[in-house]
């Protein structure tokens, strides 16, 4: 699975890219949304694993455009957040994330999430 990581704590994202390049995913981190938006441009993924707060626009936000830009690709989108899914706000909306993991992430939750083919 080609997997897309945006979460500004650098050390965080590198950690849980190495934890899915083990798992034979193919991994690209970005530090803010600007730049999750370049990758998503030049790079078909399967799925975006999305921090809610990130330093230029929300992850909601970055979730919208992502979903808006697919071109009726299926991706799967999952939120991951210091917050549980009830305290995160326009995150939970309906339709805009296909799960929510709280921080620090279960690793044997998300293996079992990225296993499922994306909604959309």
């Amino acid at each position: 699975m080609n997997v897309l990581i945006v979460d500004d704590n650098k050390a965080a994202a590198d950690l849980l890219r190495e934890l899915l390049t083990l798992q034979d995913h193919e991994v690209h981190c970005s530090y803010c949304a600007k730049d999750a938006m370049d990758a998503a441009a030049a790079t078909d993924f399967d799925a975006a694993l999305v921090d809610l707060v990130l330093p230029d626009f929300s992850g909601a936000e970055l979730a919208r455009r992502m979903r808006a830009d697919q071109g009726g690709k299926p991706l799967l989108l999952v939120a991951v957040s210091g917050y549980g899914k009830e305290d995160s706000g326009d995150a939970a909306a309906p339709g805009l994330f296909d799960h929510h993991l709280q921080k620090p992430i279960d690793f044997e939750a998300l293996d079992r999430i990225l296993v499922q083919p994306a909604a959309r």
